[in-house]
Formats: structure tokens, C-alpha cells, sequence
């Protein structure tokens, strides 16, 4: 059950219907987040345009796929670990050894591997990083280009997780439940 209702992109109007034909016409189906986040469509815009920049970054898909996981796993976000899973599996073609791996925050390849680690280590300090850490990633190869943008990706699906939870939004993927609540 959801917290709120889900704004139907048939009977939407004004901006929410704008933006859900955009999530439509860019995804070909519209999940359940975006028409329960065009409640709000400055949520919705906001969103989709963080989303849109990072997806035009410098990491590759699987790289932030795998990080969508590792978050959605700390927060106990059912329906990003859904989403993720399925988006990774399916567009990213991550295999399913490294998709179960990326909920632990762990990657075999080792430069995909720091990213997770500064990324998991910068929401459970919730921002604060020491040098060390930072120097890490960096000795991974990590460059600040990447690294400003695992804190993007961790904004972004800090922002998700959230919303969906308290949100209640109905789960439209493939049901992967989180392995501990957050």
C-alpha cells in the first residue's frame, strides 16, 4: 500500500503530466516512484535532473548500478534494491555474483571495489571522511571527477530510498528483499 497515491500519467495534468510523458517516452514504462514523486513535480524534476546529469558523468553504468545497490541495501530500500537489480542485470548486464556482491558495498574488479568503499564509508559518516580514505581511493585510481560524482549518486539514492520508504510506493519490479531493515 502506498503512503500516497500515484498520479496516473492518463489523468495527470499540468507539469506532473509533462514530466511523467518524459519518464515514459525516455524509459519506455513509467515506474512507480515517478508517478508517486509527480505528487510533487518539483520532486519529480529535481529527480530526473540530477539523475539525467550523473547519468552523463564519467562513471559507467554498472559502476552506479552497483552503487544504487549498496545504498539501497544500507537504507533497507526494498524497492530500490528491486530496481537496481533488475536495471542491473538486465541493462548494465552485471552477473549475478557482482549484483549480490554490491550490496555489501563489494566489487571484484579493484577501482569499482574503492568507489564502493568511499561510497559506503561517506554515508555511514554521513559525509565525514577521513584523509585516509580519500587517499584510498584515490590510490585505486579514483579521480576527483569520480569521486565528486559517487557523492552525487549517493545524494541521488539517499533521495530515493527515502522517498520510497516513507512513501510506501508500490513495489513494480521484480521483489528483492532487503537482508536486514535499516
Amino acid at each position: 500500500m502506498t503512503g500516497f497515491a500515484p498520479v496516473e500519467p492518463a489523468t495527470a495534468t499540468g507539469k506532473a503530466a509533462d514530466l511523467l510523458a518524459d519518464v515514459q517516452q525516455t524509459l519506455g514504462l513509467t515506474p512507480n516512484m515517478t508517478k508517486v514523486m509527480a505528487n510533487s513535480p518539483a520532486l519529480l524534476k529535481g529527480y530526473l535532473a540530477l539523475n539525467g546529469a550523473l547519468s552523463e558523468g564519467v562513471l559507467p553504468a554498472p559502476v552506479r548500478e552497483r552503487l544504487a545497490l549498496a545504498t539501497a541495501e544500507y537504507n533497507g530500500c526494498e524497492y530500490c534494491l528491486s530496481a537496481h537489480t533488475d536495471i542491473g542485470a538486465n541493462i548494465a548486464k552485471i552477473d549475478a555474483v557482482e549484483l549480490e556482491s554490491a550490496r555489501d558495498a563489494k566489487a571484484a574488479d579493484a577501482h569499482t571495489q574503492a568507489l564502493l568503499t568511499l561510497s559506503d564509508t561517506i554515508a555511514r559518516g554521513h559525509g565525514r571522511v577521513d584523509d585516509a580514505a580519500l587517499q584510498t581511493a584515490r590510490d585505486a585510481g579514483a579521480t576527483d571527477d569520480e569521486i565528486g560524482e559517487v557523492v552525487g549518486h549517493l545524494a541521488l539514492n539517499v533521495l530515493t530510498n527515502y522517498f520510497n520508504i516513507l512513501a510506501r510506493v508500490d513495489n513494480d519490479w521484480p521483489v528483492v528483499t532487503p537482508r536486514t531493515a535499516a
